[in-house]
């Protein structure tokens, strides 16, 4: 790696839109945009009238030096300078060793900052020889300090996504149970942590747990960790980037029965139905609740508990057509998995409450192209409008035939 590559993240506002090199005579044309002298001086006598950047035509040619960006320029150039390689490693070196004789609180947060500069420190720390293995070592430390686990999840959570780290961590953090266990730390973060730390923590778990073994280690009861997830989403109601994660998390690691039934138990259906019920849930947060019931219906005890939730069918309802395409594409897997395959008649009844024909109908119409969705619409005005006739319910209903057959139980 060459000195050059490892260079401290230029501020955007010193690069010239032309060049996208640093200025070393910022001037500013009519139109308020500055370029270096040299490229826009280049752009006008090649005949071109107009801003680079903007493609105004110019009233005026001329232009002014901007004396306030070139001050800060020169104060930045000259407090900051790019460390030879060997330097870099030598700091590394030395982090590393001040973390292996429990010195966290200097070196962590200047770790913190160097991965922060940007992608060209990322890449050289997450490919340095042992740094991921001292660092995820922090982590398998009984009673760490919030503090210092807070700072080593953030610096994991920014090079998790360079080249190769995500496999590296979950050998780290899966692997090596069950003689080093690092998901006390996780749970420590997510009861007593900062916001900004607990998103780091489904960042970098989400990126690990890629595989059916490691989703299953994390789902294992024995870990509390659903259930601390769980807590955690009740508690923070009105937190939606929070909520987001969480769903995504639990969207990702959802592939299992047990871990669905799992989730059921522990109350996951209330959670969801609570959402799509706030007038405050973000749009992407409904969306991803709508996926989770369309995962957790097809096990019998998210069944269950779907149909003895007094307003989740309601809130499924009132949902469709007015999130996204793919949300009501959830919503109508839902709808028809309960009415339609498992005939619920509690469902049935609620949905028919809701208005459900009138909505199922402008669903179908809405869908001009032949498929599923248009199919599973078909099948629940059906089974609806039986419903209606027979007060809400299935009474007098022998059977129900369907030909939509691509969802299937657990």
């Amino acid at each position: 790696m060459g000195r050059d590559e490892l260079c401290i993240t230029v501020p955007s506002l010193f690069h010239c839109p032309i060049s996208l090199d640093v200025m070393n005579s910022p001037v500013s044309l009519c139109t308020g945009v500055t370029y270096d002298r040299s490229s826009i001086q280049h752009w006008l006598e090649s005949g071109h009238d107009t801003c680079p950047a903007t493609m105004q035509v110019l009233s005026s040619k001329d232009f002014v030096p901007n004396l306030t960006l070139r001050r800060l320029i020169n104060l930045w150039t000259s407090s900051t300078s790019s460390p030879s390689p060997a330097d870099l490693e030598e700091k590394v070196i030395v982090w590393m060793e001040e973390i292996n004789n429990a010195k966290f609180e200097r070196c962590l947060d200047s770790i913190v900052e160097f991965v922060s500069r940007g992608e060209v420190n990322r890449r050289f720390l997450a490919s340095f020889d042992g740094f991921l293995e001292t660092i995820v070592g922090v982590l398998s430390v009984n009673g760490m300090q919030i503090r210092v686990l807070e700072s080593v999840i953030r610096i994991l959570s920014l090079i998790v996504l360079e080249n190769g780290v995500n496999e590296k961590l979950q050998k780290l953090i899966f692997k090596s149970y069950p003689n080093s266990n690092c998901l006390p730390s996780f749970i420590s973060i997510l009861r007593n942590g900062s916001l900004e730390s607990k998103m780091a923590c489904f960042t970098v778990l989400e990126s690990v747990t890629t595989d059916n073994e490691s989703k299953r280690f994390i789902a294992g009861v024995e870990n509390n960790f659903l259930h601390v997830i769980i807590h955690l989403i009740k508690i923070d109601n009105d937190d939606q980037e929070l909520h987001d994660v969480v769903l995504s998390f639990l969207i990702a690691v959802s592939v299992t029965r047990s871990i669905k039934s799992q989730l059921v138990q522990l109350g996951i259906v209330e959670v969801l139905s609570n959402i799509m019920s706030s007038q405050n849930a973000a749009i992407s947060v409904v969306e991803k609740s709508l996926k989770m019931l369309s995962i957790v219906c097809t096990c019998a005890d998210g069944r269950s508990a779907l149909s003895s939730d007094q307003k989740c069918a309601g809130a499924i309802v009132k949902k469709l057509m007015k999130v996204s395409k793919t949300a009501t594409e959830d919503a109508v897997v839902v709808l028809w998995s309960m009415c339609c395959l498992f005939r619920d008649e509690k469902v049935v009844e609620k949905v028919v409450s809701s208005n459900g024909v009138t909505k199922v109908l402008l669903v179908m119409q809405s869908e001009v192209r032949e498929g599923n969705v248009r199919r599973m619409c078909g099948d629940l005005i059906k089974v609806l409008r039986l419903g209606c006739k027979n007060g809400g319910g299935f009474s007098g209903v022998v059977s129900y035939e369907t030909k939509t057959t691509h969802i299937m139980p657990c």
